[in-house]
């Protein structure tokens, strides 16, 4: 009877090998998936950034905005703004035309938005989605923080007038930013943008962007001219051009509440 004893307790180890065989094969396979998910998401992450990079400096910076509103190939109005950035994170918008919205201010901390209107003693609070003029929202011209506002991927790659771009889908990281969803065209070489499509919670195309007129701003290349073409009336468009971007040293008190009522 002894002799049987250790062939019953082989027979008993091989399902127990087998299973546990099985098991860290599949541990392997999660890992490497996740090794590879984790390494897919850096590289889309470091595109966006980059290409945050390219539009607008990181540091402090002035630049003057001029908006021209198109309705079937008919310039109806144009505004002009100063705006006042540092860090992706704070804005100042100052309307400068027309002369009745003078004084008018947006300031923008983090993703909360307001307007300090001239006769008004309280700020009034805005969403970055409101419409600002034309096709342009308030979030298109006071935030430019793609990488902080969305969960970036790489969905394919495109080749456009002989050069290789990524196309990436930019989801948000909540309700509270400007687009819930956008498609987003990036050289793959300069990491200079070159289109975005804008979508609704409901998936609905809302608006196009390209990304023109690329020159030294600000001691890099950058786009000086965004085209915004509205996906559901046709004819709709509105032109911003960037002037003037100057490097400035801007410290945190200017984006306050308190400070720009003394304005």
């Amino acid at each position: 009877m002894d002799s049987v004893r250790p062939r019953v307790r082989s027979k008993l180890a091989w399902p127990t090998l087998v299973l546990g065989m099985a098991a860290g094969f599949m541990y392997c396979l999660n890992t490497l998936a996740q090794d590879t998910v984790s390494a897919s998401e850096k590289v889309a992450k470091d595109v966006v950034e980059r290409a945050d990079r390219v539009r607008f400096p990181q540091g402090g910076f002035q630049v003057d905005v001029a908006i021209s509103n198109f309705n079937g190939g008919q310039a109806t109005e144009t505004r002009r703004y100063r705006v006042l950035s540092k860090g992706n994170e704070n804005t100042v918008v100052m309307v400068t035309e027309p002369a009745s919205e003078r004084g008018q201010i947006i300031l923008m901390k983090d993703r909360d938005l307001w307007v300090f209107l001239p006769n008004v003693s309280q700020p009034v609070r805005l969403a970055l989605a409101q419409r600002l003029t034309g096709e342009v929202s308030n979030g298109d011209i006071a935030r430019a923080n793609f990488a902080g506002d969305y969960t970036p991927r790489i969905v394919r790659s495109e080749e456009i007038g002989g050069q290789a771009y990524h196309v990436l889908e930019l989801t948000a990281v909540d309700r509270g930013v400007t687009y819930h969803r956008v498609m987003y065209w990036v050289n793959q070489q300069t990491f200079q943008p070159h289109k975005a499509e804008f979508y609704s919670l409901s998936n609905r195309l809302l608006k196009t962007c390209r990304y023109e007129g690329f020159q030294k701003m600000a001691g890099e290349v950058r786009p000086s001219r965004l085209v915004m073409e509205d996906a559901l009336r046709q004819g709709e468009k509105s032109v911003l051009e960037y002037s003037d971007m100057t490097p400035r040293d801007l410290p945190d008190r200017i984006f306050t509440k308190d400070y720009l009522k003394r304005l």
